[in-house]
């Protein structure tokens, strides 16, 4: 959220500039400037809440991966102990 302030402040102050240096643009062209702006600081939100929601999905993957291989080892150290228990009985 912060970046997204830091971006809308950047791309407003870079228009000023622009816009003030040409005198002899119409204020209409000012106006067009904060428009596209506007969609640019839009476009780039979505394009961030895409990106983190991937990112988050890839996460959750991950950690799902990790559970069922932590799951399987746990099974396999179930089954040697098991073992274990049998063969010290047998003995």
């Amino acid at each position: 959220m912060k970046k997204m302030v830091l971006m809308f402040a950047l791309i407003f102050v870079l228009s000023l500039a622009f816009t003030s240096c040409r005198n002899n643009k119409k204020v209409d062209s000012a106006e067009e400037v904060l428009e596209n702006a506007g969609e640019a600081i839009e476009d780039a939100a979505d394009d961030a809440a895409k990106a983190t929601e991937e990112v988050l999905e890839d996460a959750g993957k991950a950690i799902e991966s990790a559970v069922d291989a932590i799951g399987d080892a746990v099974k396999k150290a179930g089954k040697a102990i098991d073992k274990k228990i049998d063969d010290v009985r047998k003995d």
